[in-house]
């Protein structure tokens, strides 16, 4: 019984020390300040874009039979690549629509860049870390890439109001557990 304690213990202090991320910036409600970007085409049935990307870098360090890596994972908001047609909204219930939309790729890629950092905080590093950490980067962003498309299928980029509305439920709950009480005073701001 107390092996298994001492067990309990010391895998959590292990998967410590093996790894550690970085700490993330803040969750972000996005404005109409964050689009600057110039506008698609106005024949596009688009009406609003936006860019994120999410930057990794690490170093490594060798303790005993693994390494130790510091992850540096951002998520920048690309406020000049990201864009809003205002002239194609026709009142604020309009923008405000799009812009609830467009949250929702901001919450997309925030749900990555946060998956990532548990995922690489929790990963034992060896000898081949390179391709293990670029296998990990890969994968998520992947399913993230799938989850984008989908939101947009789904909500025929917001158009359809229930899959919309579906989708806004689904994020709700994903931020509320991933930021706790601190997502009720960014979801206020």
């Amino acid at each position: 019984m107390g092996k298994k304690f001492e067990q309990l213990i010391y895998i959590p202090l292990l998967l410590m020390l093996f790894s550690a991320a970085a700490r993330a910036q803040p969750y972000k409600r996005l404005t109409v300040d964050d689009f600057r970007g110039i506008p698609g085409p106005a024949n596009s049935a688009v009406v609003a874009k936006t860019n994120c990307t999410i930057e990794y870098r690490y170093s490594a360090r060798p303790e005993n039979d693994y390494y130790i890596l510091s992850f540096t994972i951002t998520l920048t908001m690309n406020r000049d690549k990201s864009w809003m047609d205002l002239r194609r909204l026709p009142n604020a219930a309009a923008v405000a629509g799009i812009l609830k939309h467009e949250q929702g790729h901001y919450d997309i890629s925030y749900m990555e860049q946060q998956e990532l950092l548990r995922t690489v905080s929790h990963t034992v590093f060896r000898d081949n870390y390179n391709q293990v950490a670029i296998a990990i980067f890969d994968r998520i962003d992947a399913k993230y890439k799938q989850l984008n498309q989908d939101y947009d299928d789904d909500t025929q980029n917001s158009v359809n109001r229930v899959q919309q509305h579906s989708w806004d439920v689904y994020f709700a709950r994903t931020l509320q557990s991933l930021l706790g009480d601190n997502y009720y005073a960014a979801a206020d701001r």
